[in-house]
């Protein structure tokens, strides 16, 4: 074969690969380990592999890293229609810690269904349920101090968190 018609075949393939790759993918130069700071990808590579956003800050359709963003949402904190993190928010949010969701999952779950050790919701599995079927005084009492927490400036967050440390709570 001439070097002529390699190109021609070469071009060829690399056309052949090119049409399967849709979408992009996008890091930031900077990173700690190899990670990116922010990386965006979604779509398919050249192989037709799903591009997966993995970095510290991660967003797609599919993304792996401290903050995810995607559709399927793997990560400290993972947002998402599927969201697996110790903080989930999304439709189906599965959480080591805090679930937010239609169905949410963690120590503290909030959603329509829940399953936790303090949960509200519509329905729910939990050690403490607050729910239109059942009202356990001490998930009502965990829920309103978490309110009143989000309504308090820090100082007074700190000053709290001091003397409940100062009491040995």
């Amino acid at each position: 074969m001439s070097a002529e018609n390699k190109k021609r075949f070469t071009k060829a393939e690399e056309l052949q690969r090119l049409k399967h790759a849709s979408g992009f993918e996008w890091k930031t130069r900077a990173g700690l380990f190899g990670i990116p700071l922010i990386c965006v990808a979604y779509g398919t590579n050249e192989k037709g592999n799903r591009r997966i956003a993995k970095g510290f800050i991660a967003i797609g359709e599919f993304a792996v890293g401290g903050l995810a963003i995607a559709q399927y949402a793997v990560g400290l904190i993972g947002i998402g229609q599927f969201a697996i993190g110790i903080a989930a928010f999304g439709q189906l949010a599965l959480s080591l810690f805090v679930g937010f969701g239609q169905a949410a999952v963690g120590v503290f779950a909030v959603g329509q269904f829940v399953a936790g050790r303090y949960a509200r919701g519509q329905f729910g599995w939990a050690e403490f349920l607050w729910s239109p079927g059942r009202t356990d005084m001490e998930a009502v009492a965990m829920f309103e101090t978490i309110d009143w927490l989000f309504q308090q400036d820090f100082a007074t967050i700190w000053e709290n968190i001091k003397d409940a440390i100062t009491l040995g709570l």
